[in-house]
């Protein structure tokens, strides 16, 4: 082949294969933590291979759930912290699985960025490996894209992709009925929904990222960058323990638009908002923002970040299980008549 007039390589354009290289090598030891039961092959293939027969299933039917992790990811840009986006990641994916009643299996990863800064990008992947660590299921693959000049110098975002298996005949919802209980599984913050809402309000708050956390120790930016709790392991025993009808995770929507998914026709909610006492980050943004009841909760979690919804006879077991299991459990309401919807009675303490 003759000469080429200008010369030019990959590298100049502003794509860098050799950093990508090195940050496959540098994410397969985390990769490699995550292996479990019907994992075929490591990092490095043009797929993932699962095996469902070696995970234990003899009739399974597959769950596939994706997401982010919202205007959450600009704090951690802005504020440099990595470590915990990963874990929101893998959250808010095989916590939706969950409530299907699947069992996660495997995870994969879509990172982009105009220009891959590896220690940052190896940094998120441990978090979701540690994320796939917590709930069971393994990292097969992922994607690193970096495309120059479609994101600003430092920026990137994450998308995440999981699947799950259940033996046919067991996928939730199933059975609600009316006098069901709910058990509301407390947060860990506000997870992974309603960050363009808390940016706002810290924006008038007049408040810096490294101020001083309002409402506890730290930074406001490390508060508020506290993972998305994991509930796939204590939801998995509440099943086991028997009589679950149904899972709701409580992400954007919050308590008012997430509890009417389980339900049939002809049935509604009731929440008791004096059941549980509002944690001190959504007094804090309430305060600021001066927003109204019904607006914190259809924006964010409010504390309840998984709910249960038991047969009256099974309650006790299931609440019990959930403890073992490590959860804190509050009786939240339960199942009435009616036409869809959540009613709430009582008031946020």
């Amino acid at each position: 082949m003759s000469e080429q007039k200008n010369g030019l390589t990959y590298a100049q354009a502003g794509v860098d294969i050799d950093a990508g290289n090195a940050l496959v090598e540098r994410i397969k030891p985390a990769a490699k933590r995550t292996n479990r039961a019907g994992v075929m092959a490591g990092l490095g293939g043009f797929g993932g291979l699962f095996d469902l027969k070696a995970a234990g299933y003899d009739d399974p039917v597959l769950v596939a759930a994706t997401d982010g992790v919202g205007t959450k990811l600009r704090i951690a840009i802005d504020t440099g912290y990595f470590d915990t986006v990963g874990i929101d990641l893998v959250a808010m994916c095989v916590n939706d699985l969950v409530c299907q009643g699947a069992e996660p299996l495997f995870f994969l990863d879509y990172f982009a960025t105009g220009a891959l800064d590896v220690d940052a990008a190896a940094r998120v992947i441990e978090g979701i490996a540690e994320g796939c660590v917590a709930s069971g299921c393994a990292l097969i693959g992922g994607e690193t894209a970096e495309m120059p000049g479609m994101y600003e110098a430092g920026d990137f975002d994450l998308a995440g992709f999981a699947v799950g298996a259940m033996e046919r005949g067991t996928a939730l919802p199933v059975g609600v009925a009316e006098g069901d209980i709910l058990l509301g599984l407390g947060s860990n913050g506000v997870h992974s929904n309603g960050y363009s809402l808390v940016r706002k309000i810290v924006e008038v708050a007049g408040l810096d990222w490294d101020a001083d956390c309002p409402w506890g120790e730290a930074t406001l930016g490390a508060a508020l960058l506290a993972p998305t709790r994991l509930y796939v392991k204590p939801a998995l025993a509440a099943i086991a323990a028997g009589g679950v009808h149904g899972l709701a995770h409580i992400t954007g929507g919050g308590l008012t638009e997430n509890l009417p998914r389980v339900l049939p026709e002809g049935l509604s909610i009731c929440v008791d908002l004096s059941a549980w006492e509002l944690p001190p980050v959504f007094r804090w943004l309430a305060g600021q923002g001066g927003l109204a009841d019904a607006e914190l909760l259809k924006t964010f979690n409010a504390g309840i970040g998984m709910v249960v919804v038991v047969a009256p006879e099974a309650a006790e077991a299931v609440a019990h299980a959930l403890r073992e299991a490590g959860e804190s459990v509050v009786p939240l309401g339960r199942v009435e008549a009616g036409q869809g919807g959540v009613r709430f009675e009582g008031a946020l303490l």
